[in-house]
């Protein structure tokens, strides 16, 4: 493994670790060399582990990162994601699944692996993979942070801190369509579907370990809001910084250096 990429910044927001580094490049690296130290850890006291991934852009250095590490068992981990749009078909290239299966799943070959099945009946697949989720915790959850500040696609009219379910179905807010056209994975507003199923914020809460991979320009707003704004679903990522064990790993794009 190549030399531990150090951050330019190391800070806490309430409970939340907080790492900024000099681009995307050196985040991704650092973000798939901590996750990949965690899981050896855990897989050296646990027969296997469960894990969560968000299919996004921002992920694709720290995706590109772990791939490449060797000495993971991924043939003892399950994997899971969190959100997936309603209405695309099987064969898009947007879909959520199909973005992790080509960037990761394919390649490291995890010894289970869940998609979310947006094309029939919702409530069916909300109960299915909840049921799935909830066969034993939850152990690492790789995410990031949108431009609204959704995570996963839990954008703030539909954020519920307290939800009682573990998957639901949602209605995309429009600067979270808008997000997917910038971030080049649609030709146009009109593309992008308007509803999709998603993983609650509890679903994600209730993982022991957080790693939130935020670069970028486009997310300079959005974090600034979680970590300067009041904990809301006005901006849902603030609840980030109540969870015990989140780290949120910054670039200098993303980061505009006020804190408080």
């Amino acid at each position: 493994m190549s030399k531990t990429i150090q951050p330019l910044q190391i800070t806490t927001v309430d409970r939340l670790h907080v790492r900024i580094y000099e681009n995307r490049a050196e985040l991704g690296k650092a973000a798939g060399s901590h996750v990949a130290d965690k899981m050896k850890e855990l897989l050296g006291s646990n027969n296997r582990i469960r894990m969560v991934f968000a299919a996004a852009p921002s992920q694709n250095e720290f995706l590109q990162t772990l791939k490449a590490i060797e000495g993971i068992d991924w043939s003892r981990v399950t994997v899971f994601h969190m959100d997936e749009y309603i209405g695309l078909a099987k064969e898009a290239s947007q879909r959520f699944g199909t973005f992790l299966q080509e960037r990761l799943f394919d390649e490291v070959k995890p010894g289970e692996v869940h998609l979310i099945d947006s094309s029939g009946d919702l409530d069916e697949e909300c109960q299915r993979y909840a049921g799935l989720l909830g066969e034993a915790p939850i152990d690492i959850v790789c995410l990031g942070i949108g431009e609204n500040g959704h995570i996963a696609f839990n954008d703030p009219p539909v954020a519920d801190f307290n939800d009682t379910s573990l998957v639901k179905s949602v209605e995309l807010e429009q600067p979270c369509r808008q997000q997917q056209v910038n971030d080049g994975c649609f030709a146009s507003l009109q593309d992008v579907p308007t509803h999709a199923l998603t993983l609650t914020i509890p679903a994600l809460f209730s993982s022991a370990h957080l790693y939130c991979m935020v670069p970028g320009k486009t997310k300079t707003a959005a974090v600034h809001q979680t970590l300067n704004d009041a904990i809301s679903t006005s901006c849902p990522s603030t609840i980030l910084r109540k969870h015990p064990d989140c780290t949120l790993y910054l670039d200098t794009d993303s980061y505009d250096g006020s804190i408080g």
